[in-house]
């Protein structure tokens, strides 16, 4: 893809923080090293990802203090600050780093899992995780400052409330969640507005769908992680291959069309650390599914999940 002509906007916009902004976003967690963890194999070519998501019209970058640690951020600030107007930056803070993803053994590589992503949302924590974020993106507020995961250890009420008392202080414009129940955003709602939500959804993990429905109703901006994910419905022969070949597009083009047209307050942002593979998800706002492909889908991804 060599246009410079913005192609984000065309799937339609939604408004956070003030800002209207291209549905389909960008998240920045792949700009670091394997395991999300340490510096990228190609620091360049990840500032490249980030200037061409915003020549194709992104509005939308999403990251958190724990990508790298620390390293996500810094490529952004370095790839284009200062901000244009019409950008929005997304950062989180509430879960800690303790190392890669996985770690190489004798037998092969080991996942970490849940140990390397522990949750801490001591409010004196969340506000030196915010405050350190100000200063790695080079900002004096943060459009959109999210709590990454709710934190069982401190009470709920404590971890929204410190993201409100930032956002009296000016340091934060709006506030968002991460992975959780209807009831945990009806708890924070009744401490603080709540801009956006950002639960694992995609065509074959559903588990959030009342999550997604209420956020609909309440016009709450929803975005999905790990949103081209397809499972077995990508295999050679599957419905996704099978559209992916109709239209010719690729596999996770199918995915994000499918969430785009899933609800109009969806905001997809898949993530990538190479140019074309940026370009190829952005061409998704071109993809138009019919009723019937969408109805396919949906009842196909609902069996296998």
């Amino acid at each position: 893809m060599t246009t410079s002509t913005p192609i984000a906007p065309d799937c339609g916009t939604f408004d956070i923080a003030g800002k209207k902004v291209a549905r389909l976003g960008f998240g920045a967690m792949r700009l670091t090293g394997r395991g999300i963890w340490g510096e990228p194999d190609d620091r360049a070519e990840c500032v490249r990802v980030v200037r061409r998501a915003l020549e194709l019209g992104v509005q939308l970058i999403d990251t958190a203090d724990s990508y790298g640690p620390y390293i996500s951020e810094e490529i952004i600030r370095e790839a284009v600050h200062p901000y244009p107007d019409d950008v929005l930056i997304a950062t989180k803070a509430g879960l800690t780093r303790n190392g890669p993803d996985a770690i190489e053994t004798a037998q092969g590589p080991v996942r970490l899992g849940p140990r390397a992503w522990p949750p801490v949302g001591r409010p004196a924590y969340l506000r030196q995780e915010a405050e350190m974020s100000l200063r790695r993106l080079g900002l004096d507020h943060i459009d959109l400052f999210q709590l990454h995961r709710v934190d069982p250890e401190v009470p709920l009420e404590e971890q929204v409330g410190e993201l409100k008392n930032l956002q009296d202080e000016g340091k934060i414009v709006a506030i968002g969640l991460s992975q959780v129940t209807v009831d945990q955003i009806e708890q924070a709602r009744r401490i603080a507005s709540i801009a956006t939500v950002q639960n694992r959804y995609n065509l074959t993990d559903r588990s959030s769908e009342d999550v997604l429905e209420y956020c609909a109703r309440e016009r709450i901006g929803f975005m999905p992680w790990a949103p081209v994910s397809a499972g077995e419905l990508a295999r050679q022969g599957g419905p996704v291959d099978r559209l992916a070949r109709r239209h010719d597009a690729t596999p996770a083009q199918v995915a994000l069309a499918w969430l785009l047209a899933r609800s109009d307050n969806m905001l997809p942002i898949p993530g990538t650390s190479r140019v074309t593979h940026l370009e190829q998800n952005l061409a998704a706002a071109h993809l138009t599914l019919g009723p019937e492909e969408i109805t396919m889908l949906t009842d196909a991804g609902r069996e296998t999940a």
